[in-house]
């Protein structure tokens, strides 16, 4: 009898637990159901206009959001705000904001951000301003800002700066940088990034390399050469050679290009690597 007893009681608990899960599993997916939350994805928000074109006058920012919940085949709307004592950007001056909308059927958006370039402030021999925009999401009647504090609110960072691009070493170092000549390029310079940035563009245009060209733009991280693996041109070194470094070699080494270059950028070192020397 005790053992029957002892059996029964152990029934009894697993009924219990696998009710309790049950239970617990309709409890969640009811919660997720009626809870439509959201919240930002992505952490380091910064955009910089860098190398793009000196045409390029402004630039579409995707903030990305993220819905927690069900779905739905109408479309949207997520309420969001500046913060005023974190934002120093001016809107209409530095920047635009949009509809943040959650489309049919998806379950991520984003806040768009129009910033604008004209009135930001700064220049190579004085410095780059950089602005900061910071957005919080709030509740409104389709969704409600969830998971922790941090997911609900985001600083962007903008400015019209030419960084040193993010191509790093297995350590994550910064491999083309002041005091670490890059042996295809020389010393780091931002002027000599944007004539690399500008000559990689023509290859698009030369004739019969436009699908090579946009598997380079793939392979190299964007169309600004934003992440070059270890900063190898390899496996499209000959056609970087031949298209990209061999220009740039005659354009700086040109007397007549140099006066102009000085003008701009009066410590640029001059010492681009001629790409075919033995």
């Amino acid at each position: 009898m005790k053992n029957l007893s002892k059996y029964k009681y152990v029934v009894l608990s697993l009924v219990a637990v696998v009710c309790f899960s049950a239970c617990s599993e309709t409890d969640y997916l009811k919660f997720d159901e009626s809870h439509n939350g959201v919240y930002f994805t992505q952490d380091k928000l910064k955009y910089s206009f860098s190398v793009t074109a000196d045409s390029i006058r402004s630039y579409l920012f995707r903030m990305p959001i993220h819905i927690m919940g069900r779905t739905s085949s109408d479309e949207r709307e997520v309420a969001y705000r500046v913060n005023p004592d974190s934002t120093d950007a001016i809107e209409g001056v530095h920047y635009e904001l949009g509809k943040a909308i959650i489309a049919p059927d998806s379950i991520t958006g984003y806040i768009p951000v129009i910033i604008l370039r004209d009135n930001l402030e700064g220049s190579y021999a004085e410095g780059y301003k950089t602005y900061r925009l910071y957005i919080e999401l709030e509740e409104n009647d389709n969704f409600i800002p969830t998971l922790d504090s941090l997911s609900q609110a985001r600083l962007l960072q903008f400015d019209n700066a030419i960084d040193i691009p993010e191509w790093v070493d297995y350590k994550g170092d910064k491999i083309w940088r002041p005091g670490n000549p890059h042996p295809d390029l020389g010393d780091w310079h931002p002027y000599t990034f944007i004539k690399l940035v500008e000559q990689f563009h023509t290859i698009q245009y030369v004739e019969n390399m436009y699908e090579t060209y946009q598997k380079m733009v793939v392979y190299y991280g964007g169309e600004n050469l934003e992440h070059v693996p270890y900063a190898s041109f390899n496996p499209y070194t000959h056609i970087m050679r031949k298209y990209v470094l061999a220009p740039l070699y005659e354009y700086f080494s040109d007397d007549a290009n140099k006066e102009e270059i000085l003008k701009m950028y009066p410590d640029y070192p001059f010492n681009f690597p001629n790409p075919y020397a033995e």
